[in-house]
């Protein structure tokens, strides 16, 4: 039964009483029931005007610096739209066709900066528009914490160089994937891990350990971590006796709403099924808009707090076995457990439930 139906129902229940109706109504009474029905207000509401009403539009004046952050999230947040669009409009003017081949040779071939530690760029990591990008939630995210210096992060931890690491991928998209190497971001291959290990003292890789998996469990008031089958990052740590040190951020699931997709649902299968074919995922969400504060696609202003944990020792190994593996991942997990407990009444205090190693 339509919600309509349900409230037409209920109207003539009112108008004629909960009794059965009976043909013997005097001509007064009946006329008196039409009119009460009559002016029964029915929700016939618009879909579009209910939408309407139910946006919250962002106010004519704000601030500048407020209008700044929110065009560099928007920007970046359809970065790859943008340089994807412009490389093919650049492919319509055949004068560029030479320099457009020769470019493609070289990110496709020749071009080994994605496995190398990228071409991390001193004054575009520290460029205002990334600190208008941190200052948008306010954010010490892994992005702004470990791919700029947005967050002060070379005058907190002198001497260490992070690379954050995504997606293969990524370095396939012209442009995009320059963007990325000129804030040290690198591929997430073994072979990138090894080499960036391996450069010396001070050389750090930053790993986003549950990925797409975990992306769907990302919802506002939780904190899912996809860990427990995640033994690569602890073997490669091993390998190179390199410190394992954990990162957790507060707020992350918090700037957009998903759509619910539980384990079991139809929504999950056919994610899981992406993933599986092209190695990504994609979150049905939404957070807010350019000139309104609920529906869009940029993220909502949230605090997002990066909390680095205490390094955690390990013994170089070239063949670590499963156990000593799983043994370094119990501390690396303790430690994570120990920032939660610490922090969350801090940073978490609108938490649905507790943290939780799901898978």
């Amino acid at each position: 039964m339509t919600s309509i139906e349900t409230a037409h129902l209920k109207a003539a229940t009112d108008a004629f009483g909960h009794g059965k109706l009976t043909r013997n109504l005097s001509t007064s009474s009946l006329k008196n029931s039409l009119s009460k029905l009559a002016v029964t207000p029915l929700d016939v509401t618009k879909p579009v005007a209910k939408l309407h009403a139910n946006l919250n539009f962002v106010p004519a004046k704000i601030p500048r610096k407020r209008r700044l952050q929110m065009l560099v999230v928007a920007l970046w947040s359809v970065m790859i739209v943008i340089t994807t669009v412009t490389f093919l409009f650049l492919c319509t003017i055949p004068s560029l066709w030479p320099f457009l081949a020769a470019y493609l040779v070289w990110e496709l071939y020749i071009d080994r900066a994605p496995n190398h530690g990228g071409r991390p760029s001193k004054w575009f990591k520290s460029s205002t528009f990334w600190r208008y990008f941190a200052d948008y939630y306010p954010a010490s995210g892994a992005l702004a914490t470990f791919a700029t210096e947005a967050t002060g992060f070379s005058e907190a931890f002198p001497g260490i160089t992070p690379h954050l690491l995504t997606l293969v991928s990524n370095f396939k998209m012209p442009f995009y994937r320059d963007i990325l190497l000129a804030l040290g971001i690198c591929s997430v291959s073994k072979q990138s891990c090894s080499n960036i290990l391996k450069a010396g003292s001070g050389s750090a890789i930053t790993i986003v350990v549950g990925g797409a998996a975990e992306s769907l469990s990302a919802h506002p008031g939780t904190a899912d971590l996809t860990l427990r089958k995640r033994l690569g990052f602890i073997k490669i740590a091993i390998q190179h006796g390199a410190d394992l040190v954990p990162v957790f951020s507060f707020g992350e699931n918090d700037i957009y709403q998903q759509m619910a997709n539980e384990k079991g649902t139809t929504v999950y299968a056919l994610q899981r099924k992406f993933q599986a074919i092209f190695g990504f995922t994609l979150p049905l969400f939404h957070g807010r808009g350019l000139l309104n504060y609920n529906l869009g696609l940029m993220p909502y202003r949230r605090r997002i707090i990066a909390v680095i944990g205490k390094p955690i020792r390990v013994e170089k190994c070239e063949k670590p076995s499963i156990e000593e593996i799983k043994r370094v991942q119990e501390k690396y997990i303790a430690e994570l457990m120990r920032i939660w407990n610490a922090y969350k009444d801090e940073f978490a205090k609108t938490r649905l439930r507790e943290l939780s190693i799901i898978d």
